[in-house]
């Protein structure tokens, strides 16, 4: 990581050794896993070994999930699909979309907006970026449940790090017969994902927030969930077609087994509790460096992401504050990095209740397993001289 103090680890997180040994070892293998040869059977066993792993992960069967090319594929697949299965023609066109919801989803929902007819209503968030069971109720019962054709939101958000109260709001859409998407992309390896217990239909996961390596997702679809695919030729996985990575989903797998309990899908406590510590030295020390900055999302020891901490500092442009800690040697960023270079205050803040003013001056801190002290400590370090710089040279 080239010497810098990286703490931008919901933008990707880097493959540890034994990941990315287990990744080359198996991208040296030869065969397609839908050869019926020997090495395209030996590929198909590994190819479902490494499944079988990802499925534990996340509470699923291993027939209902879906390897994709990422996250943001996993998403896309999930919102269109589910509508072009449900809309019938115009018998069901609304989408119900939680504010805040990370780009992959609103552009999806606006996509089907703008060009397949579809009516996207979007649901407020409180002060702490929850979406609330009554909201949801309150919404299908607005709109008519036979007319919604999906809902989704996310597990945890990826700027602020709250975290839903899934399977209240998967009960509320399924007492209304309606299916439901859930993004766990940010949530996974820090949250327990259980898709059977929580009652979704869809649920979204990314490897490389983890540790594996980009370009590998997954999508759950439930055994009773309708999807048409995005593409065509070969019908591979059900709702995708085209070759699986085999060395993809190796990586996956192994990243998952250093942050789960071995075989299972809950969080190792060792890991949770190293995160959150580190967490918890960064807000104090950020707290101390500047007592006006203010701690966003929810606070309580199971409402947020413990590898989450985000700020907004007063008088300061969130943008200003990344390039002159990065020149001091530390990574952070203002929100998502599918944003990135894109001059906009963050939606999460302005969905739940932020001036502009205030929110324009965001930054998001974010870890992982490879995250150390000596990194907090030189971000403790960096953050006053950066603060004086920004607010003297009038940056706000």
């Amino acid at each position: 990581m080239t010497g810098q103090a990286y703490l931008d680890h919901a933008a990707t997180s880097p493959m540890s050794a034994g990941v990315l040994d287990a990744y080359t070892r198996a991208l040296r293998e030869v065969g397609n896993p839908a050869s019926t040869h020997g090495h395209g059977q030996r590929a198909l066993e590994v190819l479902e070994g490494a499944r079988e792993r990802i499925a534990a992960a996340v509470g699923c069967d291993t027939a209902e999930l879906v390897l994709t090319g990422g996250g943001t594929e996993s998403i896309n697949l999930a919102l269109k699909g589910a509508f072009w299965a449900r809309y019938g023609g115009g018998a069901r066109p609304v989408i119900l979309i939680a504010d805040g919801e990370h780009h992959a989803t609103i552009e999806a929902a606006e996509w089907l907006r703008d060009t397949q007819h579809a009516d996207v209503r979007w649901l407020p968030l409180d002060a702490e970026g929850r979406l609330a069971p009554e909201t949801l109720r309150g919404a299908l019962t607005e709109v008519g449940a036979e007319r919604v054709a999906l809902v989704s939101f996310l597990w945890a958000n990826n700027e602020i790090g709250t975290v839903q109260d899934v399977a209240a709001l998967c009960a509320v859409a399924n007492a209304a017969g309606v299916p439901v998407h859930v993004d766990a992309v940010a949530a996974l390896g820090q949250v327990e994902l259980d898709f059977a217990a929580v009652g979704a239909d869809f649920l979204s996961v990314s490897a490389h927030k983890i540790g594996g390596p980009v370009g590998v997702g997954a999508l759950v679809v439930g055994r009773r969930a309708k999807l048409e695919p995005l593409f065509h030729g070969g019908s591979q996985q059900r709702g995708r077609s085209g070759t699986q990575d085999v060395a993809g989903a190796v990586g996956f797998a192994a990243a998952l087994d250093e942050v789960l309990i071995a075989g299972g899908s809950a969080p190792d406590p060792d890991h949770l509790a190293r995160l959150a510590g580190l967490r918890d030295r960064l807000v104090a020390g950020i707290r101390a460096a500047d007592p006006t900055a203010i701690y966003r999302g929810a606070t309580g020891p199971d409402e947020r992401l413990p590898g989450n901490a985000h700020f907004t500092f007063p008088g300061c442009q969130g943008d200003s504050l990344v390039f002159l800690l990065d020149a001091a040697g530390v990574s952070v960023s203002v929100g998502s990095a599918c944003r990135a270079g894109v001059a906009e205050t963050s939606h999460v803040l302005l969905a739940i209740g932020l001036p502009e003013a205030e929110a324009a001056g965001a930054l998001r801190f974010t870890l992982g397993g490879a995250s150390t002290e000596r990194e907090i400590d030189a971000l403790l370090a960096a953050l006053p001289g950066v603060l004086e710089r920004a607010r003297a040279a009038g940056l706000s």
